[in-house]
This record gives structure tokens, sequence and C-alpha cells, in this order.
């Protein structure tokens, strides 16, 4: 939080009616709409799309340098504007380091609602955000701004990466095992915060993973980053989500292991607490049909798996011999990172993508 120049205290949690990717357009409604849209034939030297819901498209302009493309924004899930600008920005670059890519670039997408906000506010914002994309060791280029009823922030990225060397969420290989590298629960302590259950201090965990870089490479060794086959970064559709866009991508099945997975340490608390967002229900709904859930998952664990995540942790489907050596190598860098599944080949019999045991 910050004070204006009255000293009366702003909550930029309470000026919005959702936050974070919480307010992202539910994952049925985007397909409905997108499937009415006549979109251009693909140029030459683009090799990934949108088709596949990936994190960001990949054009190749040389046999050794694609580049990498992504832009995202969203409303406060803070109530502090430099925390809310630096979580904006971590999770607007992460879809360049979910493709295995470096950000290079960075150009703001704001609207501010300017007849009711100060100008210090915005100040810090993008101050939040400038700070994590100096760690991102990229640049700030410009932007473009609106005068808006609501506070909006977010970046538009374009990274590099070598053609031979890119992540999608389309290759994912059976043997493979499934490592998440944050834990999962922003979504329902967000929800917290706005219902006014928490003040940001006592989510401090999730506030500080959601500031923390996915830059996983800075942290592997070379051969573990070769044993990466797939990655996806986990964000407002929840690990439910995009964990069936991999799998689907990839034509694979994935089995997860509920018990396995990274919580915050305030996370079935407040589920059991009702601290919920409407993603909770539109995850579920788009999820569900493809998900088979064992009896012993309990409510609490599915609504996890629903639960939408902001610059949530990467999900990487990699080379069994090295899953472990991964986990150790990330383990001082990125807490709760863990294994949590493992890929098989796709069942001709059973509609399910993935099963959660």
């Amino acid at each position: 939080m910050m004070k204006d120049e009255n000293t009366k205290m702003i909550k930029l949690t309470q000026t919005v009616k959702k936050g974070g990717c919480a307010a992202k357009v539910p994952a049925l409604i985007l397909k409905e709409i997108l499937a009415g849209v006549n979109f251009p034939p693909l140029i030459e030297g683009l090799t990934v799309d949108g088709s596949s819901f990936d994190d960001a498209a990949i054009y190749e302009i040389s046999p050794d340098i694609a580049l990498v493309q992504t832009l995202d924004f969203f409303t406060p899930i803070l109530d502090t504007p430099y925390d809310f600008g630096a979580v904006a920005a971590a999770n607007s670059l992460s879809d360049v380091y979910a493709m295995g890519g470096r950000p290079k670039t960075c150009m703001a997408i704001l609207a501010a609602p300017l007849a009711t906000m100060e100008t210090s506010i915005i100040k810090e914002v993008l101050q939040g955000a400038i700070d994590v994309i100096k760690e991102s060791k990229s640049s700030l280029v410009g932007g473009h701004s609106i005068d808006d009823d609501t506070l909006k922030f977010g970046l538009s990225i374009t990274g590099v990466v070598h053609p031979k060397k890119v992540w999608t969420n389309a290759g994912a290989l059976p043997g493979d095992q499934l490592i998440l590298t944050k834990p999962l629960g922003t979504g329902t302590l967000c929800a917290g915060l706005k219902h006014k259950s928490y003040h940001e201090s006592d989510i401090e965990e999730a506030v500080q993973s959601m500031k923390r870089l996915n830059n996983i490479m800075d942290y592997l060794s070379s051969v573990s980053i070769e044993a990466i086959h797939s990655a996806t970064d986990i964000t407002g559709f929840g690990l439910a989500g995009h964990s069936l866009q991999m799998a689907k991508a990839s034509k694979v099945n994935f089995k997860i292991f509920a018990h396995s997975l990274p919580l915050f340490k305030q996370t079935i608390s407040s589920l059991e607490s009702a601290h919920l967002t409407k993603a909770h229900k539109s995850n579920e709904e788009y999820s569900r049909p493809c998900f088979n859930f064992e009896t012993k998952v309990s409510a609490l664990l599915k609504l996890v798996m629903f639960d939408p995540q902001t610059s949530g942790g990467l999900l990487l489907s990699v080379k069994a011999a090295q899953a472990n050596k991964i986990v150790e190598e990330l383990a001082n860098f990125f807490p709760g990172t863990a294994i949590i599944g493992s890929v098989t080949d796709i069942s001709t019999t059973d509609k399910k993508f993935v099963h959660v045991e």
C-alpha cells in the first residue's frame, strides 16, 4: 500500500473486481471466441503460433536465432503498487522462459484511472516492474498508456532462443517425469487478501514466489537443460488447465500425484475458508471433462488443481534419468520444486488426458 498526498491508504485490490491471472477470459469462452475468427495463413519462419495455446510465438530469423514474442497484463493482485508491478513483470517474462528463451526488450502496457489515482502510485508500479526487468537482464524500451477506469499493467516482450533449443508445450514424451518449480495457491491466497482476510504480510511466501523470475536456465547444468523435453508456465487456467493443454499438444497422458503437489503453507486453510475466485469454477468446467480423479483425491486437492495461479512455476516434462538432478539444482532457488507426476503413452480407449491419483 501507499499513502497519497492526503495520507489516505489505497488498497489496489479493492479498486478492481478481479485481480491477476484470475481475471483471464475463461478458457471455454476464449476457445469459443477464437473458433469464430478467420486467422490469416502462417507466414514463413513462424514455427510456433497460438494454435496449441503455447506460452509465446516463435519466429525463426536465421538458423541460429529465433524471436520469442509474448505479452501479458492484468489488474492488481496485490495492494502494494511496487509489488504489483514486480509481479506483473515477472509473470510476463515467464512466457519467454517457458519457451527456453532469454528476454531482451520489454514494452509496457499501462491503463490508469488518472482522475482517482495519484501518479505516485503509477510510478511505484513502473519501478517495481523495472527492477524485475533489470534482474532479467532485459531492457524497458517504451510502451503505451491510456486513461482508463481501472489500473491494468503488463509487458509485451521480445526474447531470443536457438531454433533447435525451443521448449514448447508439445514435446512431452512417454517415460518423462513432470516437475513443478513453484508451490500452488496464489489464487486462493490473493482471493483472501481481496476479501480482507489477510494482509500482504500474511501471505509473504506467495508474494515472494510471484515476484521470482522463472529463469531456471541460470541454475541448471547443460546436461539438465538438454533433458527438458517440454515446458509451460502455470498461470490463470491453473495446473489443471495448463497440464491438460500440454498433454493434448504432446499427444500423451499425464499422471499427476496429488499428494506430491508443492503448496504454500496456507493454501489448504485458505481453500477451507472458501477463498475462491470465479476462475476456480471456470477452470474446473474447462478441465474436468478430460480429467480422471481417483476417489482418494480430496475435494481440497482438486481445488488446488483448479486454483488460478499468477506468476506460477514452470511445469517441465523431463528425461526421467535427470529428474532428481534437476530438482536438486533448482531447490535452493525455487523453494518447493518437486516431481509431481509422469508421462505415459496416450490411451486409445480412455478419452481422459490427465489422471490424478
